[in-house]
């Protein structure tokens, strides 16, 4: 049945979803990849649509910018709509120069100061890990397919803009080794672990706080391809 923030019945979510932060990615994702596409979301815009990749059916849906927004839907699509795992795909900031423009790291673990999992289940530990064989999976597809994939922990920050007298990137990747930031996986692995699912999360490098190198808003939407592929080659093996 639909709830309050996604409209789809049972049935019309595939078992396995890929989720953009960008509603925008999640069709461009559609348009490109999928066959027999349908979309089954369109409240607030948060796009989703299911098809099929050589043959199977995958989902894919915009989770939005922050913990609050993937933890909704993330709890939702996992606890009423019977989606068994969920593949983030985001766009990551990097905090050392060993990370360039438009590499590929897959989050080993998410290092948070966010109340986020505190707040919703007691959780109280900064820690939280993906699903290790699905991230041992989403390694070996990508080595299979001729990509690189760096594995490091990340930090799932609630903070875009963060005043000088707090920890920056420079005291985030020394005292917690985060080799770049997004802000969404600490509530997905939270998510998943309560519920018994399996989450990972794959990032492509879009700046850099070291360099201040940066990609457009459209590569951002438009040409994170080998992320996308690494993601829906790993997705047909589940």
């Amino acid at each position: 049945m639909a709830t309050p923030h996604i409209q789809a019945e049972k049935g019309q979510i595939a078992k396995v979803v890929l989720m953009p932060g960008d509603p925008l990615r999640a069709k461009f994702i559609a348009d490109t990849y999928l066959e027999d596409v349908k979309q089954f979301n369109s409240v607030r815009n948060m796009f989703g649509f299911t098809g099929t990749y050589k043959g199977k059916e995958i989902s894919v849906m915009g989770s939005g910018m922050g913990m609050p927004s993937i933890g909704i839907y993330s709890y939702e699509l996992f606890k009423f709509f019977d989606v068994e795992v969920i593949i983030r795909i985001g766009s990551a900031g990097a905090y050392t120069d060993n990370l360039n423009l438009f590499d590929l790291v897959l989050a080993k673990d998410a290092w948070s100061e966010s109340s986020f999992a505190l707040a919703q289940s007691g959780y109280d530990k900064d820690v939280i890990e993906p699903n290790r064989e699905l991230n041992a999976l989403i390694a070996d597809t990508a080595t299979k397919i001729g990509k690189t994939v760096h594995e490091n922990t990340i930090h799932s920050s609630d903070v875009f803009y963060h005043e000088d007298n707090v920890d920056g990137h420079v005291e985030f990747y020394e005292k917690h080794g985060c080799v770049c930031v997004e802000m969404e996986s600490f509530a997905l692995f939270h998510n998943a672990q309560i519920l018994g699912k399996k989450a990972a999360c794959l990032l492509t490098i879009s700046d850099s706080l070291v360099t201040h190198e940066v990609t457009t808003a459209e590569q951002r939407q438009n040409s994170f391809n080998e992320m996308m592929e690494v993601a829906l080659e790993s997705a047909i093996k589940l």
